[in-house]
């Protein structure tokens, strides 16, 4: 809820103060952008909770009163690196727009189970065999071979298109295809 409530204040001070008009592709990645902004309001956030006066909203537990459970549910969990969660948000979001786009196309030409049963070849979460996929398919494993060959090249440039959008210039484009494939490595 807090994070919610932090994204909310954070849009709407953007729109208030009209963050975006000093946005422009010769200054460099919106998301980049995006991700500074986004850090200094959580400092001033993180600064203006900390000024508040000591004690006004605080609730005292006593700590050797709790059950073993309650005491570990409170306990805090080692804090994560906030760029690289954007990062992967976005990697993420990225990838499932580009299979959501392909899934419609295939979808469109009546070839929803063949994406259905082949996507697994895209992201690496084959979960029945090859020669099973072709019976279902009525294809010989040879024609199901150039499906997913088709369907590879077609991915990649749906994905190609989708990370384009998020650049100023055509020359960073492939700078960012290979920063979108570092950040999913380290998923």
């Amino acid at each position: 809820e807090d994070a919610q409530d932090l994204t909310q204040a954070f849009l709407a001070r953007v729109v208030e103060q009209r963050g975006f008009t000093a946005v422009s592709p010769e200054r460099g990645r919106f998301r980049s952008y995006l991700l500074g902004a986004m850090k200094h309001f959580l400092s001033n956030e993180r600064d203006r909770a900390q000024t508040r006066k000591r004690g006004g909203a605080v609730r005292f537990v006593e700590w050797d009163g709790l059950d073993p459970e309650e005491r570990y549910a409170g306990a805090t969990k080692p804090t994560e690196d906030l760029e690289f969660l954007f990062d992967r948000d976005w990697a993420l979001e990225t990838v499932e727009g580009a299979l959501r786009a392909l899934r419609d196309e295939m979808a469109a030409t009546g070839k929803g189970e063949q994406f259905d049963l082949l996507k697994g070849s895209l992201t690496g979460d084959e979960t029945l065999p090859r020669e099973e996929i072709a019976a279902r398919l009525a294809m010989s494993e040879g024609a199901m071979k150039v499906a997913v060959h088709r369907l590879r090249q077609r991915y990649r440039k749906l994905l190609r298109h989708a990370v384009a959008a998020t650049v100023g210039d055509r020359a960073d484009l492939d700078d960012e295809m290979r920063y979108l494939a570092n950040v999913l490595r380290r998923l």
